[in-house]
């Protein structure tokens, strides 16, 4: 019988991945992450659960740590944030090169500078192009259940990649919020043990990360990208499979209030929430023909069921929470734009940028950018994007 408790988000992220029953977690602290590790590194040191708790000087050591333990066959599991995941950045890109499939969570934070520790997605997005599979929650009962799925969707063998899965820093996670916890005979038979597709061993040698020549890189690269692209079906066939057995349900893309909207807003995270508040004032109070669509995966873009989601619409109002230095959107937004171009009756592309260094959004806030996407889309203005609640 599933158990229902009041629990700060980290902790519930990392009983998942208790209950995932990991092999190895190599762990550095930075906020707003820390309290997964350390409730981690409890639950090992009082036996609960039977894992390898590397405690590394950085997280270029740990993402290098998880390299090792998972190419070792190990269930691989860390954590980070922000400047950590930048620190990161050069083992990033060797680890679905490898095809190996870790699970990280990531309490996404500002980069620096100016120094924040407060959320908004200039970290995720900063990693965008590193190969790795990209989730996001919207509250805490999502990054529990998403962590569960994620070791399943990363070790599947027509995938063997890694998956970050996204929570908003401060916002999710050191929030107290009430979980639903799975069985962990339940757990078990949902997420199977671990078997490695390539493991290495003493006894049977082989060799991972070879230099690639110009005669093969290119190939090498084509083959990543299209398993990456391949992956969203077995995310899809999981989420499936675990809305039938426990009742949540997920899509790679989903919709509220958006059946025959004129204009709708597109959210990813925690703010998606706050989204739907607006969505229903817009409805209910003021008769409009407003709905709002969230990105659930961002990596693969899941480009043929935003196509599906937006059609339709006259108006698309894109929120991003990180800057594309140059570019004349938001990153969010500049892949809708890429994924839309061309298409009859495609809608007009409105992109806003809000949130940045954990500045609040409201409800306020969202009734603005409808407001403003829609004469936006009416004088066919051009296509920079619009900052939401910047002091002049």
């Amino acid at each position: 019988m599933a158990k229902r408790v009041g629990i700060e988000v980290s902790l519930a992220i990392s009983e998942a991945v208790k209950q995932a029953k990991v092999d190895a977690i190599a762990a550095y602290p930075i906020t707003p992450q820390t309290h997964i590790v350390e409730h981690l590194s409890e639950l090992v040191a009082d036996a609960e659960l039977d894992a390898a708790f590397i405690p590394v000087e950085s997280e270029h050591s740990a993402m290098s740590v998880c390299a090792g333990t998972a190419a070792a066959g190990a269930r691989t599991y860390t954590a980070t944030s922000s400047q950590g995941l930048a620190l990161m950045n050069e083992i990033l890109y060797i680890i679905p090169a490898l095809r190996l499939p870790i699970v990280m969570t990531i309490a996404n934070r500002a980069l620096s500078g100016p120094i924040s520790i407060w959320n908004d997605h200039s970290d995720i997005m900063g990693a965008r192009d590193t190969g790795w599979i990209a989730i996001f929650a919207e509250n805490g009962q999502e990054a529990y259940d998403l962590t569960l799925q994620s070791f399943k969707i990363a070790e599947d063998h027509r995938v063997l990649l890694p998956i970050s899965v996204n929570i908003d820093g401060f916002t999710l996670s050191h929030v107290i919020e009430p979980h639903e916890f799975i069985d962990q005979q339940e757990v078990d038979a949902f997420l199977p043990e671990y078997k490695p597709a390539v493991q290495l061993n003493p006894d049977q040698p082989v060799s991972m990360g070879m230099v690639g020549i110009p005669e093969v890189y290119a190939e090498a690269k084509k083959c990543q990208d299209e398993v990456l692209k391949n992956s969203e079906a077995v995310v899809k066939e999981v989420f499936r499979e675990f809305g039938e057995k426990f009742g949540r349900h997920y899509q790679v893309v989903e919709s509220y209030r958006a059946e025959g909207a004129e204009t709708l807003l597109l959210t990813m995270g925690s703010v998606s929430e706050t989204a739907m508040e607006a969505i229903d004032r817009l409805q209910d109070v003021e008769k409009r023909s407003v709905g709002l669509v969230r990105l659930r995966l961002w990596r693969p873009f899941p480009s043929a069921d935003l196509l599906k989601a937006v059609t339709g619409c006259k108006t698309l109002a894109v929120l991003d929470r990180a800057v594309s230095f140059g570019s004349p959107g938001g990153p969010v937004a500049s892949e809708v734009r890429s994924t839309l171009y061309g298409v009859d009756g495609a809608p007009y592309i409105a992109s806003f940028i809000a949130g940045l260094g954990g500045r609040d959004i409201t409800i306020a806030d969202f009734i603005s950018i409808v407001d403003q996407a829609e004469s936006m889309a009416e004088s066919n203005e051009n296509h920079q994007y619009k900052m939401i609640g910047v002091r002049e």
